[in-house]
């Protein structure tokens, strides 16, 4: 080869390899942007802050949440709305606009519209009638939800005032599985957090 030839052949592999670079940063920039919408306007990854959803949920537990039209009975959601605590919370759909739910604090019993609820999910037994500030049976209004935490007793939710029932407006959206823990003992995985349905 000649010096020209030489020079040709140089010039090609920097092309080359500018082309590649150029491919990547395109393929990442892309990667980057699909996550950005899908993260806005798909799912959304929140933490878990307190106690009141043990045994399901613990501290520092990080979720991915996905948004729907509407939500029902056991669906765990994060609420946005105005509150004493002036903070996010998680908790579980009771009951939804239209029905009645009733608690029999004597058996730990929750009812809604007359028909007994199945709780495996539920940490222990529902207590402490003294802790509510409504009065059952109370029957949700429509557009709105009643919630409780999954540890009943250590749980501030739609039996108190202080959060009451959750205008649907202020979902953020379902809670669709768990990613990690990122607390003391970090872990990954353990992801399905409705495995008690099965």
């Amino acid at each position: 080869m000649n010096n020209e030839e030489n020079a040709k052949a140089s010039d090609s592999k920097k092309t080359s390899f500018t082309f590649m670079l150029y491919d990547i940063a395109s393929i990442l920039v892309s990667a980057f942007v699909l996550l950005m919408v899908l993260f806005s306007f798909f799912f959304r990854v929140v933490g878990v802050i307190g106690s009141s959803m043990e045994n399901t949920l613990h501290q520092n537990d990080w979720l991915i949440t996905t948004q729907r039209e509407a939500y029902k009975t056991g669906d765990i959601i994060i609420i946005t709305q105005p509150n004493y605590f002036n903070e996010p919370l998680i908790k579980r759909v009771i009951a939804s606009g239209g029905q009645t739910v009733n608690i029999d604090y004597t058996t730990s019993t929750v009812y809604v519209d007359g028909i007994k609820l199945d709780e495996p999910y539920r940490k222990e037994q529902t207590m402490l009638p003294g802790y509510s500030d409504i009065v059952f049976p109370y029957t949700v209004e429509e557009g709105f939800l009643f919630v409780m935490g999954d540890n009943r007793n250590n749980s501030t939710d739609s039996r108190s005032l202080l959060v009451g029932p959750i205008d649907e407006r202020y979902v953020l959206g379902k809670a669709a599985l768990r990613i990690m823990n990122t607390g003391p003992e970090f872990k990954f995985g353990d992801f399905d957090i409705y495995d008690y349905e099965q």
